[in-house]
């Protein structure tokens, strides 16, 4: 899949704490240069937060494509939002993706983006696209994932066909409820349509 690269509009003190993570988690690989890059796939709030502006997530979702021991007291940092509210972002090393419906090429499709003082040869930060990420969304479905899908759409950033080839792609590898899931992606097209047409 061929994912056309969006603009992102976080706010900049939350992409700065942002920043900061990231980096430590680079230092945590250690002094020399891997033969390859570390690849860290970002998903959830703060994915949707980067393409939309839209919804503060206290957590980074993330699967980190190498085992890492990881002090979880440094991963979090305390910043002030361009809103004036203090807030606090941390790195969930608990995050568990393989209840969600997730496409098999979601990691490889999604979005190298660069990263204030992260070396991209050592640790390389990728976003879920937004089409994965709606897709993500759909396996807990509940009033939040909703509303990020609605986010999504408004945006113009997904649409309900691609949604749906997407999702049903994904299907083969769901562990979960196919009936339940698939109620889902028919509630969350109409979403997307519905969204699609208030832009």
């Amino acid at each position: 899949m061929t994912a056309k690269r969006p603009a992102l509009r976080p706010d900049p003190e939350y992409l700065k704490a942002f920043a900061r993570i990231m980096s430590r988690i680079e230092r945590a690989l250690g002094p020399k240069r891997p033969a390859r890059p570390v690849t860290v796939c970002v998903a959830g709030g703060a994915t949707l937060h980067f393409y939309t502006g839209e919804r503060y997530s206290n957590d980074i979702d993330a699967k980190i494509m190498a085992r890492m021991m990881l002090d979880p007291a440094e991963l979090q940092v305390a910043y002030r939002g361009e809103d004036g509210h203090a807030r606090l972002l941390y790195f969930d090393t608990q995050h568990n993706d393989s209840f969600a419906l997730l496409h098999q090429d979601a990691y490889g499709d999604a979005l190298p983006i660069s990263v204030a003082g992260v070396d991209p040869r050592r640790l390389e930060v990728r976003l879920l696209t937004p089409l994965d990420l709606a897709v993500s969304k759909l396996s807990r479905f509940s009033e939040q994932e909703q509303d990020d899908i609605r986010a999504l759409a408004r945006a113009g950033l997904i649409d309900a066909v691609g949604l749906r080839r997407r999702a049903e792609a994904a299907l083969p590898d769901y562990a979960g409820n196919l009936e339940r899931i698939r109620t889902s992606i028919g509630a969350a097209c109409r979403l997307v349509e519905a969204a699609g047409k208030k832009r």
